[in-house]
């Protein structure tokens, strides 16, 4: 799909090779502030091409006019129509500035037009702000999610789906 530009100053960026840093660079830089990287985030954030992008997955990237790529966020192919919502990273320093919000609204519609059954996501409850803007954006608590997918990652102790607020 072609680049989206959804206002002035931000715009979503579709994944390629270039970009590939930044995605990794991104989510390091969270994930090493509040956890430790695990084996299955460093194979993850060293291959995106191979262990999203080649599976059916997608990676977005949301750039900043002025600043450049500020946040990532990759949809990973999980089955047949399942996909997680995983690696959502915005840079601290534009924290706040609804970069997040514009991100995952992209993403969620991306998901829709995958048609994405279930859609959910693996998180921690440290991340607080992360999980009300997934809740601000139509996800729920969900315990079969947790059941089938939480062992994925040891620090997982909170898991979501998406559910379409029609």
């Amino acid at each position: 799909m072609p680049d989206i530009t959804m206002n002035n100053a931000l715009a979503i960026r579709e994944y390629s090779d270039a970009l590939a840093p930044h995605f990794r660079d991104i989510n390091a830089e969270w994930i090493s502030s509040m956890f430790r990287l695990e084996d299955t985030d460093r194979e993850v954030l060293d291959n995106p091409g191979t262990k999203i992008i080649q599976p059916g997955g997608v990676i977005l990237f949301v750039e900043h006019a002025s600043l450049g790529i500020v946040g990532t966020c990759a949809l990973q192919k999980t089955g047949p129509t399942s996909y997680e919502l995983t690696k959502m990273g915005v840079l601290e320093s534009v924290r706040g500035q609804k970069a997040g919000e514009f991100l995952l609204s992209a993403v969620i519609e991306r998901a829709a037009v995958l048609k994405a059954e279930p859609l959910y996501l693996l998180t921690n409850s440290k991340c607080a702000p992360a999980i009300h803007l997934y809740e601000k954006l139509g996800f729920h608590h969900d315990a079969q999610i947790m059941e089938r997918y939480g062992a994925r990652y040891q620090r997982c102790d909170v898991a979501m789906r998406y559910r379409d607020r029609l």
